[in-house]
């Protein structure tokens, strides 16, 4: 494949990516998420990701057919990217789609789940002893040496069995020489510390280019013995030398020149012959020992590879394990024709209420059946919040995640259509959002409808048609849908396999915020309760003409519910 064929990759990115990598390797990159290789080679990093996500996988990226239902996923992805333990994890993890095919959901569900069985087995010390290692192999910018060091300190952590077996493939004693080669072995050569001898031969060879640059200065000292002849000057120079470096008398005499126009050409002559001649010696000896430090590498090379590869995807694996396990989520029965939740949580609220949902047919406690439920109730009664969950339980069972729910069965949905609320009377943004969702209920694919009061794009009266409209066209196609609105009353009759669901706001609670009971009532039209708010607001009048102008308000919606309101929150 061509880089030009992938998606997002045109003529000035694949020039890049060639003139970096070659095309060979930059094909390899994307066909493996390599986020790391692609930023390394000018990529900016946002389209990077957005490159590897439609290279994951396209169909799943299209099943995300709205902006608001790419806003929940690119949440969840930034959500779970906070418990990545390394940062190439972070990028796998943010470069996750939904999955087309089903094999695959299931496969990465089961690693998910061994994953969180072996994180949650190892004490608070083994865990920080895993962090730490993958800390360590992060700092070290993931060379092959702390790959394997990274490896050994897993295993000795505890991180291996069946959700890690590849790291009980890899042979300790042979990684652990070739961690010892590696440390030394560098792109410049080899590092010091490697070999005595060669430390030695650089040591001189040090000392020997540091008296080449002060020629002049060797040249004063010398002239300063007094010498009267060439001989003199040979013999006070290799004294010299030998008294101020770590150069031995025999390699000074054997480099020094036997004839010399004068004395400044002998020191320069004789310098330059010691740095040439040691400078053999040392390439000599450094060849010597890389390749003693390459044999001991390739002894182990297959070992090393495993982990490399190794370290990558136990921390990929280990980071969905974190995020699973931090907010508690289950894996979902997949398959069937539905969406269907119990103890279902938001998880971009810091203490949400669970609640009980469910479209389509399923085994759990939620009605079954019905093709669509038209949500009603009360205002911050938590409506858009049941849609947002609705819509992360999908999209993470799509991904082959666990979802934030004590019990869950989600089908496959070919597209999922989220739209918020978006309050605006402009005929461009009716026709915009009715682009937007009707015609992923045309094709031929299955459907998820989540769609957010529909009513805030037209006037009430034509928004309540429009959702008839939009219900029906949901039935008819088969596709499954929850439909958020205040104008229930205003409804014509609803197909036999759809239903009004309400949430119910019960009063004010001390602190004058509302009290609502968030799971639904399945069946029954739940109430706006406008007077629990005006309430707050007469409650809350910080003078006495604004508490007047809410009174007035209080009598238009009911001047004894408000009241009532009030004297049970004092009561209280």
């Amino acid at each position: 494949m061509r880089l030009e064929e992938f998606w997002g990759v045109g003529p000035k990115t694949s020039e890049r990516l060639r003139e970096a990598m070659g095309e060979e390797a930059a094909v390899a990159a994307i066909e493996n998420a390599d986020v790391r290789a692609l930023t390394d080679a000018g990529v900016t990093r946002g389209r990077a990701t957005r490159i590897l996500r439609r290279a994951n996988d396209e169909a799943g990226m299209d099943a995300l057919a709205t902006r608001d239902a790419r806003d929940v996923y690119d949440d969840l992805l930034a959500l779970a990217s906070e418990y990545a333990l390394t940062r190439h994890a972070a990028d796998r993890i943010r470069v996750l789609t939904p999955l087309s095919d089903p094999d695959a959901v299931v496969e990465r569900l089961d690693a998910v789940e061994a994953a969180r069985d072996a994180w949650e087995g190892l004490d608070e010390a083994s865990r920080d002893a895993v962090v730490a290692a993958f800390d360590a192999y992060d700092d070290a910018e993931g060379t092959e040496r702390a790959a394997v060091e990274a490896v050994l300190a897993l295993r000795e952590a505890g991180l291996d069995g069946d959700a890690f077996d590849v790291l009980g493939t890899i042979d300790p004693e042979a990684v652990r020489e070739a961690a010892e080669a590696l440390q030394y072995v560098t792109p410049s050569g080899v590092g010091s510390g490697a070999d005595e001898r060669l430390d030695d031969v650089r040591a001189r060879l040090d000392d020997a280019r540091e008296l080449e640059n002060s020629a002049f200065d060797v040249l004063e000292r010398i002239r300063e013995t007094g010498v009267r002849d060439l001989e003199d000057f040979r013999r006070a120079f290799v004294e010299y030398v030998d008294s101020e470096t770590r150069l031995t008398r025999g390699a000074i005499e054997e480099v020094a020149p036997d004839e010399a126009h004068d004395a400044a050409d002998f020191v320069s002559t004789a310098l330059r012959a010691l740095v040439e001649d040691l400078e053999r010696r040392e390439t000599e000896r450094e060849r010597e020992v890389e390749a003693d430090l390459r044999e001991s590498i390739a002894d182990a090379r297959e070992d090393v590879d495993r982990a490399v590869a190794a370290v990558d995807d136990v921390a990929f694996e280990c980071s969905l394990a974190r995020f699973a396990a931090a907010h508690d989520l289950t894996r979902p029965t997949l398959g069937g024709d539905g969406l269907a939740v119990e103890g279902a949580r938001n998880l971009f609220l810091s203490d949400p209420d669970p609640v009980d949902y469910a479209v389509g047919d399923h085994d759990l406690s939620p009605p079954s059946g019905d093709r669509v439920a038209v949500l009603t109730g009360a205002n911050s009664g938590g409506k858009t919040t049941l849609l947002e969950t609705c819509c992360s339980v999908a999209l993470l069972a799509a991904m082959g995640l666990p979802v934030p729910a004590e019990r869950a069965a989600v089908g496959r949905f070919d597209a999922i259509v989220f739209h918020r609320r978006h309050a605006s009377f402009n005929a461009g943004v009716l026709e915009s959002t009715l682009k937007s969702i009707v015609p992923p209920l045309t094709g031929d694919g299955r459907t998820l409808m989540l769609v957010d009061e529909f009513e805030a794009i037209t006037e009430p009266g034509r928004a309540a048609d429009l959702l008839n409209g939009l219900v029906d066209l949901t039935v008819e196609r088969g596709a499954l849908g929850v439909y958020v609105t205040h104008l229930a009353d205003d409804l014509s009759p609803l197909p036999p396999t759809a239903r009004i669901d309400g949430i119910f706001a019960e009063g004010l609670t001390p602190d004058l915020e509302l009290r609502v009971d968030y799971q639904p009532r399945f069946g029954t039209v739940g109430k706006s309760t406008p007077e629990f708010i005006v309430s707050r607001l007469v409650a809350n009048a910080s003078d006495r003409r604004e508490r007047q102008g809410f009174e007035h308000l209080a009598a238009a919606v009911g001047e004894e519910a408000v009241q009532r309101t009030l004297s049970d929150v004092w009561e209280e």
